[in-house]
């Protein structure tokens, strides 16, 4: 079945792609940085690599792409991604070093994050330690840009944050933070006496699932937000809103969504196995939302969504240890919007 919103994403996408020329690159590689809160600037955009050639057992929706993982990378470091954002339960990141490895393009150059999975974090810190030498061995680096924790375990995360500081003194690390934080958890965590602040939380944000308090409350704290699903994995591109809006600028739905993040100030982290799709997810630099435009996006957040969200995340910080598929420990009310 092809929507109405797949049919106006490949009509605009076909003359848009073909135009991804060496500005377009250069578009990309000089893209805009977001700087983080000990002066490093941060790529507001990157090369999301999750289910990209391998998709684990425990995701939500565990369709193999068919894609080789390595051969994903080097498309998207061709077309002038620069970060790339990796992870342990993503289970490629030995594929990303080859691709990096590949390309000859210097470390300097690259801006690599990944994050320590649930099962890592409750083995505590020796596993926590041995990962990231895992880590750094599969992509063939000496040191990561950022360091997160995956999910906020219950009774564990506060501890294996204070081993990322540990590894972050010993110049492995140059900086790390959270993923998945709701505010509650990032209370417990600064009130249990840490002494680097996150430098980011990396949660879903798009304008289907815009969580305003929560926002705003990180913002405040001076932690930059990393936006994944970005794109909704492709979800409502046939959204009217979002496609009247995309006429208006002649650009595709997944345009839109993108320079949405990009405006609002989030690090926007785009996925695709394919070479066109990555070309098209970076076209967001040379045009600009209006402000009632924004306004509109930032209205497509229904209750639903909210009510999804939190049933994720109750779901998600126990996933894969051996307390899953329980609430053990799960904070039961936490900042949903």
């Amino acid at each position: 079945k092809i929507s109405i919103g797949n049919i106006h994403r490949n009509m605009n996408s076909v003359g848009k792609t073909q135009l991804f020329s060496s500005s377009e690159k250069q578009a990309l590689l000089n893209c805009p940085k977001v700087q983080l809160h000990d002066g490093t600037n941060h790529p507001c955009i990157g090369f999301g690599t999750y289910k990209v050639g391998f998709v684990p057992a425990s995701a939500s929706s565990a369709v193999e792409s068919g894609a080789d993982a390595a051969e994903c990378v080097s498309n998207a470091l061709e077309c002038g991604y620069r970060f790339l954002e990796c992870a342990q339960f993503y289970g490629n990141e030995n594929e990303v070093g080859k691709a990096i490895s590949k390309s000859g393009i210097p470390r300097k150059e690259l801006f690599l994050c990944s994050k320590v999975w649930t099962t890592t974090i409750e083995q505590g810190p020796q596993a926590i330690r041995a990962q990231l030498d895992k880590t750094l061995s599969d992509l063939g680096t000496e040191y990561l840009d950022l360091y997160l924790i995956h999910w906020p375990v219950p009774g564990k995360h506060v501890d294996a944050y204070k081993t990322l500081e540990e590894l972050s003194n010993e110049g492995k690390i140059r900086g790390i933070g959270l993923s998945n934080y709701a505010v509650e958890d990032y209370v417990e965590l600064k009130d249990s006496g840490i002494k680097i602040k996150p430098f980011v939380n990396q949660i879903e944000i798009n304008p289907f699932l815009y969580r305003k308090n929560t926002i705003s409350f990180f913002d405040k704290e001076g932690i930059v937000l990393q936006s994944y699903r970005s794109l909704r994995n492709g979800k409502d591109l046939d959204n009217t809103v979002l496609v009247k809006i995309a006429e208006a600028h002649g650009r595709t739905s997944a345009q839109v969504l993108g320079r949405w993040c990009i405006q609002k100030g989030f690090v926007y982290m785009p996925k695709s196995v394919k070479k066109e799709r990555m070309q098209e997810n970076a076209m967001v630099f040379d045009f600009e939302l209006t402000e009632q435009e924004v306004i509109e996006l930032d209205s497509l957040t229904t209750p639903d969504s909210l009510h999804a969200f939190e049933d994720l995340y109750r779901t998600c910080v126990n996933r894969d240890t051996s307390k899953d598929g329980t609430m053990d420990g799960v904070k039961m009310s936490i900042t949903v919007d």
